[in-house]
């Protein structure tokens, strides 16, 4: 039996303004133990699908599974094995660390698991602030009492939505740490939805890229790596590329990006290059990663279909 379970997912959103199909048939299971990642752009599909997994918004058809409980039909179940975290800051000021820990341990009928909310705080770099009132923290430790919060009664599937977004490195590495080992010792399920794609090639096994509510890709991390091309010719430079470069490369401010596939293309873009009079500095070659898979299809792919036109559908959620 699948972990989670999404069933051909659709949301359409209406509004006086139009309607927008934020999810379109949206299907694909996750298995018991994987850490599976979710990725796509601003817009995508990713929050409102979260958003119906944790029963916080219904679906316009289909339906979502956890462990064989419907997500609509089977809520109280359902959400039992679910920990989620989400990308907003929520919290109540009236309370410190522990005691929001043992309140939201309540919520799910758990008590006497003080050594697992130890464990927690340990574990999330939050033990010298167990009394600190939450209004107190900075918005890293906020965060990290978010995801405590979501681990307290010790669910089976772990969702993370934007977890690291805006926070520092040394939380990010100990979050990842941390979750890591929740899912290699307890077989903990994790579904993660990230912007940083060198996060989610790292942790993923697998991977489902959304563009505007449909499945691009669904494969292991693996397979989708070997789409790549298989080098990237990286350098710097202050001049505008010519137009048959331009067309291909990837620029960042002064860093360009162009594909090459064998050491013949990297001598030819390296050739025109020189022609093209460019002052190429800090001239690299690297394989390709998860970030050049993702851009390709997300480039690669139509614009999505929407009911009325572009100025009438602005502002309808995603």
């Amino acid at each position: 039996m699948p972990a989670v379970s999404f069933q051909d997912v659709s949301k359409v959103f209406s509004s006086s303004r139009g309607e927008l199909r934020a999810l379109d048939g949206v299907s694909f299971d996750i298995q018991p133990g994987e850490f599976f990642g979710l990725l796509g752009p601003n817009g995508a599909g990713k929050t409102t699908l979260i958003s119906i997994l944790a029963g916080l918004t219904r679906p316009t058809s289909g339906a979502i599974k956890v462990h064989g409980h419907d997500v609509q039909k089977d809520y109280q179940a359902a959400r039992r094995q679910l920990g989620v975290v989400p990308q907003e800051l929520v919290f109540d000021p009236f309370f410190s660390v522990r005691e929001a820990l043992k309140i939201q341990s309540g919520y799910f009928g758990i008590t006497g698991n003080g050594a697992w909310i130890d464990q927690l705080l340990e574990g999330l770099g939050l033990a010298d602030k167990a009394n600190a009132n939450m209004r107190q923290l900075s918005g890293g430790m906020k965060r990290r009492v978010l995801i405590a919060q979501a681990l307290v009664h010790k669910p089976p599937v772990i969702v993370l939505d934007e977890p690291t977004a805006g926070v520092d490195v040394e939380l990010r590495q100990n979050l990842w740490q941390f979750v890591s080992g929740l899912n290699r010792s307890l077989g903990s399920t994790v579904l993660l939805t990230t912007h940083y794609l060198e996060e989610a090639e790292a942790l993923c096994g697998r991977i489902a890229m959304l563009k505007q509510g449909r499945v691009l890709a669904l494969e292991s991390t693996s397979e989708l790596l070997r789409r790549a091309s298989s080098n990237v010719l990286r350098f710097k430079t202050d001049k505008a590329l010519p137009a048959d470069l331009e067309a291909l490369a990837r620029v960042t401010g002064r860093v360009v990006q162009l594909p090459a596939h064998d050491a013949l293309e990297v001598e030819r873009l390296l050739a025109r290059v020189r022609e093209s009079g460019l002052n190429a500095q800090d001239v690299e070659i690297r394989k390709a990663d998860l970030e050049d898979v993702f851009l390709d299809l997300m480039e690669g792919t139509p614009t999505h279909r929407r009911t009325g036109s572009a100025e009438e559908t602005q502002g309808v959620p995603a």
